[in-house]
């Protein structure tokens, strides 16, 4: 059992974000397929790294939840990003050199699509289908939006976030869940994307006792492609609660667990500024980032998915 376990590892899955701005053309260019991106776009992605930084700080963060489930589990977590370095492919080069021979993956997004999680499972099997050990396993955990430390985590988040109005005013709070948009054709192919966001958001209202009316579920980030996105758009939904009366508004993101730019400027910065000229009062939960509710949960996956031969191993506390 033992030896099982020496060759058996993690890898953390994340989409990846640039260390500088000189970095922005590349990373397009990854995203994009290789494809010509209009000057435009480079300017306005740029700019929305500039007001948060000048870089995504998901890789560092990344890195800080692989290393706290490293300790935990005793074996071996490797992080590699879809769009960005350390890339799925170099990273599963190194697994291969390093003799692992079973390999749990688990994606930094808790809901499965064909076009996230779907895309991330693709290319982490080609990128062992063509390593030194193309006989690795691959055990891959495709969602876990009710996986019970991700939910307490997001639920420990709201009461905090709730602080920030007094004790009389918090009844007033109108909670929003988000997730990131996908085009609307993946819902007549039968992707349960949309489904599981929602079985999340109505576990998460329960546990923490809302009424109907104080919760609702948006999406959020959707491209301009051309082609219709899941909805309602969270910028959309903020204008028509404003003209509905409401004032108080909590954004609860739950299909992302870092703080990225989907986060930072696309809800702090862009939609602040509609909440802001519609005289409301917007606050963000925290993200679960590198936090123990978010390593709770990585653990427990892992030990699920590599039961029964190997979980009894694993110690069970820090």
């Amino acid at each position: 059992m033992m030896d099982r376990i020496g060759k058996t590892a993690v890898i953390l899955l994340a989409y990846g974000g640039p260390d500088d701005l000189e970095d922005i053309p590349e990373y397009l260019l990854d995203i994009r397929g290789g494809r010509f991106t209009p000057q435009e776009l480079i300017d306005d992605i740029s700019e929305r790294y500039s007001l948060i930084g000048g870089r995504s700080p998901l890789l560092p963060i990344t890195q800080s939840v692989a290393k706290k489930l490293q300790q935990r589990l005793q074996m071996s977590v490797y992080v590699g990003m879809r769009h960005w370095r350390p890339s799925i492919e170099e990273v599963v080069a190194q697994i291969a050199a390093d003799g692992i021979e079973y390999l749990v993956a688990i994606c930094m997004a808790p809901h499965y699509s064909m076009l996230s999680i779907g895309k991330y499972r693709e290319k982490l099997e080609q990128a062992v289908a063509v390593s030194s050990n193309p006989a690795i396993a691959i055990n891959f955990v495709e969602s876990w939006g009710t996986q019970p430390d991700y939910l307490n985590g997001i639920v420990a988040n709201v009461l905090f976030a709730l602080t920030r109005w007094s004790e009389d005013e918090r009844d007033g709070v109108l909670i929003v869940f988000t997730a990131h948009s996908l085009p609307e054709f993946i819902l007549e192919q039968g992707d349960p994307y949309d489904s599981q966001l929602r079985e999340t958001a109505a576990l998460l209202a329960g546990r923490l006792a809302l009424p109907a009316d104080r919760w609702t579920f948006s999406y959020q980030s959707a491209a301009q492609t051309g082609q219709p996105w899941l909805g309602p758009q969270i910028e959309e939904l903020v204008l028509e609660l404003a003209g509905q009366g409401e004032r108080d508004l909590l954004v609860a993101p739950i299909g992302f667990i870092a703080d990225h730019v989907e986060i930072l400027y696309d809800i702090d910065i862009g939609v602040g500024a509609i909440a802001q000229e519609q005289g409301l009062h917007l606050e963000r939960t925290e993200m679960l980032n590198d936090s123990q509710p978010l390593v709770d949960t990585l653990a427990a996956l892992t030990r699920a998915a590599l039961e029964p031969v190997a979980s009894a191993a694993f110690p069970e506390n820090d």
